[in-house]
């Protein structure tokens, strides 16, 4: 009892300090991301509006495309942290590679099966074209938990997955008339449906497990840098309260405009509500999404089928600052309830 006692005494202490020293020095670090999208928000911001440096971090942030490529890059030491979905991760750790997922900001399938506008239900899809980016990877588990969410089955529906590239190549290959279907989300689906595609289902409300933003680290860097990598989730985790609140709409749709090249305020609204329903405001990994994706990943890949998934996860840092009052103390200081 006298421990739980000092605990919650040095809690409330650390809660009650400056998050860092004016003077204290900045270290250095370089986080990488997979792809743009409304997701990557929580870096942007904690990179824009100092919320890295106020926690002792000078941030770079890097467009790594492909998250094979990502993960290849923490393994060799050429970024610090990886901000990538799960598929990339249970992937490499199939090989032998280990790493931790110590936060997730979404965990659930925010993607919108659309087809050509001539066709306007689920049946219809049988026999039909659908594009992905590769065989395993994140735009193929999509596409089969859209399909599964349907009662469609590729091999008894007859569809043919097609490697097109891409999200955006996917959405031009749609687009061009190349496909016949795609899952797909924000930007991309609303510009299909003003070009009169059809929505066949919309999986967001459906609540599937998908751990699609995670923040990675290798085993070999935690273990080395444990203090900065909680210094980096408590930014994120201030960003994530910043990003969500309120009265910092206008700073999050500029952000999103500048950052994402969007002209028209309307499309930016559309994703700053994507944004709002897709981000979790504490972003514990999903143990549920990490399982399905492994479930998956090994259809393909039988060494996925043995990894344990549960050792790839190290939610103790979001566990700490949760239970310290840490992520209440700065969502009700944006504002947040």
């Amino acid at each position: 009892m006298a421990n739980r006692f000092l605990v919650a005494t040095l809690a409330l202490a650390f809660l009650a300090m400056p998050l860092v020293s004016p003077t204290m020095a900045q270290v250095k670090i370089t986080i990488g991301h997979a792809a743009i999208s409304p997701r990557i928000i929580p870096l942007v911001i904690a990179q824009e509006q100092g919320l890295f440096a106020r926690h002792g971090i000078e941030s770079s942030l890097v467009l790594i495309k492909g998250a094979p490529t990502l993960v290849a890059s923490l393994i060799s030491g050429d970024i610090d942290l990886g901000y990538t979905g799960g598929p990339a991760v249970l992937g490499a750790a199939s090989q032998g590679a280990t790493f931790k997922i110590l936060a997730s900001v979404s965990n659930r399938l925010t993607h919108t099966l659309i087809a050509s506008p001539n066709i306007k239900k689920a049946e219809e899809l049988r026999g039909k074209r659908f594009g992905i980016q590769s065989i395993g990877g994140s735009t193929w588990m999509h596409t089969m938990l859209g399909l599964e969410y349907l009662a469609l089955d590729p091999k008894r529906d007859h569809l043919s997955l097609l490697i097109i590239g891409d999200s955006v190549l996917i959405g031009q290959a749609l687009e061009a008339g190349r496909i016949d279907a795609a899952v797909l989300d924000g930007v991309l689906v609303r510009r299909l449906k003003t070009k009169g595609f059809s929505v066949i289902a919309e999986l967001q409300p459906a609540n599937i497990p998908m751990l699609n933003q995670g923040i990675v680290v290798t085993q070999a860097y935690l273990r080395r840098r444990s203090e900065i990598v909680e210094k980096v989730l408590m930014a994120v985790v201030e960003s994530l309260a910043f990003s969500l609140a309120r009265m910092n709409k206008p700073v999050v749709l500029k952000t999103m405009m500048r950052r994402f090249q969007i002209s028209d305020p309307d499309v930016a609204e559309e994703g700053y509500q994507d944004y709002l329903t897709s981000v979790e405001r504490k972003p514990y990994p999903s143990l549920e999404a990490m399982r399905n994706i492994q479930r998956l990943m090994a259809m393909h890949n039988p060494k996925a089928a043995s990894v344990k998934v549960e050792e790839l996860i190290d939610n103790r840092f979001i566990r700490k600052l949760d239970d310290s009052g840490f992520i209440e103390k700065v969502g009700a200081s944006y504002g947040l309830k």
